[in-house]
């Protein structure tokens, strides 16, 4: 059982994605106002929040960025749930850190599967151990990585995201198997939320982003070592 903070001023929405989440066993606490989601956060420790972007009070947008700023929140892991439909408003929610993005009218049925992946790889990377290539040291079950020495802030998904890809270094990960094994579907639908952190990768890393390489139509791959001469894949 998983404890879900469900953030919604609408009560049909949080009633209905309450039911839903009790019958799969999860404890379930919800806010329907922006300001006070941070707060209850920090209280109740949830696992998984699922977050309106259309709040009083304000936005989920600027929720969601106090949760990644504060020490005691970052790491939980983050659905947004949103009537936007637009491409830019799915593209700022996952540019901003969060783990993925459902649009309404929805599918309980979809939202409870994504929920599940979410929490499924985020217990699966505190298990594991950790892993050392070149300058790059990924500590899983601690959540972190650091490269020579120096912390790189990542999210679970983002953490996911570089264990699938250092765990085969020089192999080529397809968009399937990548978006399979980090958000547990398959559906090509989804690629812009995989580009998404790829780019969002890449710039937390800075110029080791170079490590992380595209193939055109085929997926990305993680270099073990990058040569001066050699322009990025």
């Amino acid at each position: 059982m998983s404890k879900i903070l469900v953030v919604d001023d609408e009560r049909d929405i949080v009633d209905l994605v309450s039911l839903h989440l009790q019958r799969e066993g999860h404890e379930v606490e919800s806010v329907d106002n922006g300001l006070a989601v941070l707060p209850m956060a920090v209280k109740t420790a949830p696992d998984l929040i699922v977050l309106d972007l259309m709040l009083p009070g304000i936005d989920g947008v600027q929720v969601h960025r106090r949760l990644r700023a504060d020490t005691r929140t970052r790491h939980i892991p983050v659905i947004m749930l949103t009537a936007r439909a637009q491409t830019n408003d799915r593209i700022a929610g996952l540019e901003g850190g969060a783990d993925d993005y459902l649009t309404k009218p929805f599918s309980p049925r979809e939202l409870m599967l994504r929920i599940g992946a979410v929490l499924r790889r985020t217990q699966k990377v505190v298990m594991l151990a950790e892993q050392r290539i070149g300058d790059f040291l990924l500590d899983r079950r601690n959540m972190s990585l650091s490269i020579r020495g120096k912390l790189v802030e990542l999210t679970i998904t983002e953490l996911k995201l570089m264990t699938t890809l250092m765990a085969n270094p020089d192999v080529i990960h397809s968009r399937s198997e990548l978006l399979s094994a980090v958000w547990g579907y398959a559906d090509d639908t989804h690629s812009r939320t995989l580009d998404t952190h790829i780019k969002r990768l890449r710039d937390k890393l800075g110029d080791h982003g170079r490590h992380i390489g595209t193939l055109r139509r085929q997926g990305y791959l993680f270099h073990s070592m990058i040569q001066e001469e050699t322009a990025e894949a």
